[in-house]
């Protein structure tokens, strides 16, 4: 486990959240230094609002088509009118709000950081930045949270007052009993489940479990754009050359004892390899982008960077939403 300070930030790390048992006042100084934060280095980076999701009255042109009795003369098209000699009236893209939904993962195996910080803190600082950039201009956001032992499920609201009390539930969001297993499929379904209007699903967690969500994310691709953030730790990739050493699997309440041999550390990181791969591949077939933290890196740098270049790649924002799926998506992954 990390040996920093409860509440304190190094740098680059996000404030510490003590596995879910932080309280007044630390907890909402922690909460406070993570949006100052947040506002600091992600402001500026974009810029607009998103595009509506349906035909209608809105400020988004849309198509021309010709002019019927009753149509309002302000909206007459008349380029298209002069070309082909037929009155025509330019119709709109409707503006709407953009619903967000987290998917956070907090099961036990995120309470565990062995560099600047949990990956459980990780996870809610990235709560956070999709928070803040998605947030604004009547947009709503939701989250479902989910430890293995319950999902709790936050509706999607706007407001400053809703998002930070949202945050503040995930933050404090307790940690499962010892031997359960996490369940990010459920979380997923969750989602899913009641059907959910069109907009941005972002899942959150470490992805260490069984490849088991695939099949239900990839329904709601159908629906939404997705994000994908995976927060690990540089000792869910490699092993330390440690000697003998006892280890405890909180998911599965078992305890054993390994010498740290180099065939170890060497089987240990290719089954790692192995699984990130398989992880980024199912993503990719989910058509969901993948943003990487890790608790020895700056996380607010990398989140900065990531959506820098996808606004650089798709000349669009990461508070865009989908204009209309029939007519091209501008949404994350397109």
């Amino acid at each position: 486990m990390s040996s920093r300070t409860p509440g304190a930030a190094g740098a680059g790390s996000p404030p510490s959240f003590r596995s879910g048992s932080l309280r007044d006042p630390e907890l909402s100084a922690a909460l406070r230094t993570l949006e100052l934060t947040v506002r600091r280095r992600l402001d500026g980076v974009l810029h607009g609002d998103h595009f509506g999701l349906i035909p209608g009255p809105g400020s988004e042109p849309g198509d021309a088509r010709e002019y019927q009795p009753g149509d309002d003369v302000r909206r007459m098209d008349w380029s298209v009118t002069a070309r082909t000699t037929h009155p025509h009236v330019r119709q709109t893209v409707a503006d709407r709000e953009l619903e967000t939904w987290l998917v956070v993962d907090l099961s036990s195996s995120l309470d565990f950081g062995t560099a600047g910080c949990e990956k459980r803190d990780l996870a809610v600082a990235a709560a956070a930045a999709v928070t803040h950039l998605t947030s604004g201009g009547g947009n709503r956001i939701g989250a479902i949270v989910s430890t293995g032992h319950q999902i709790t499920r936050i509706p999607a609201r706007g407001g400053r007052t809703h998002v930070q009390a949202m945050l503040r539930q995930i933050a404090t969001t307790p940690h499962a009993p010892d031997g359960v297993r996490g369940d990010l499929q459920a979380a997923v379904e969750s989602l899913r489940r009641p059907q959910r209007r069109r907009g941005l699903a972002v899942v959150i967690s470490d992805f260490l479990g069984p490849i088991d969500w695939e099949r239900s994310l990839r329904a709601i691709s159908g629906r939404h754009d997705l994000l994908g953030v995976e927060v690990l730790d540089p000792r869910d990739l490699e092993l330390p050359d440690l000697g003998d050493v006892v280890l405890h699997d909180p998911e599965s309440g078992r305890t054993r004892e390994f010498t740290t041999t180099p065939q170890l550390r060497a089987d240990f990181a290719r089954a790692a390899d192995e699984h990130r791969l398989q992880v980024s591949q199912a993503l990719r077939r989910c058509s969901a982008p993948l943003l990487k933290l890790r608790t020895d890196r700056d996380w607010i740098s990398d989140v900065v960077r990531f959506v820098s270049a996808r606004k650089h790649s798709f000349g669009t924002t990461m508070n865009h939403g989908p204009r209309n799926r029939g007519a091209g998506n501008q949404g994350l992954h397109r």
